[in-house]
């Protein structure tokens, strides 16, 4: 059975320039994550409408997350159980504990589960991340069991980044693969 991929947006939904939404454009077998109000999220409708997406998958999945789309998929992972699941790609957590980094909107994603995942994961992340320090992504990393990538200098690994189809982000996916 073929791997499909689940892009997983944060807020504001990874707009047309966001590498994501290339993925999504571009890439075989991937299936774009929608959720009802991607500007004003709610953990519970998040997680119910992630959940709800993995099942209709009915395959193998592997996530691909972005930003406030990490800290969803390590609240799914506490929650639901799910063996379609082979892996993550979680780039450019967002740190949901720190008011210096993330706005209120976000709050209710905080506490962020800091609990090994029960499947393969790569976080990747940047050294001028605002949204997280490079240190707090690490610590992530670490406590979700999951191999850790600095690539250097790219903002949030967003639009603004200018990254296109991210071929880097593709080869990374690929080890989960």
């Amino acid at each position: 059975m073929t791997t499909k991929i689940l892009i997983i947006p944060g807020l504001g939904g990874s707009g047309e320039n966001h590498w994501q939404s290339f993925w999504a454009k571009n890439l075989d077998n991937v299936t774009r994550l929608e959720q009802e109000n991607w500007d004003k999220p709610e953990l519970e409708k998040w997680l119910a409408q992630l959940n709800t997406t993995i099942l209709k998958l009915n395959s193998p999945v592997i996530l691909v997350a972005h930003s406030l789309a990490v800290s969803l998929v390590a609240h799914w992972a506490g929650k639901y159980t799910n063996a379609s699941v082979k892996g993550a790609l979680l780039v450019a957590p967002a740190d949901v504990d720190s008011p210096a980094h993330t706005p209120d909107s976000i709050r209710s994603f905080s506490p962020i589960p800091i609990t090994k995942l029960p499947f393969p994961s790569i976080v990747v992340t940047s050294e001028d991340d605002p949204y997280v320090d490079l240190q707090r992504a690490g610590y992530f990393a670490a406590q979700w069991g999951s191999e850790f990538i600095n690539i250097g200098f790219h903002g949030h690994i967003n639009s603004d980044a200018d990254l296109g189809l991210w071929e880097e982000g593709q080869l990374i996916l690929k080890r989960l693969l």
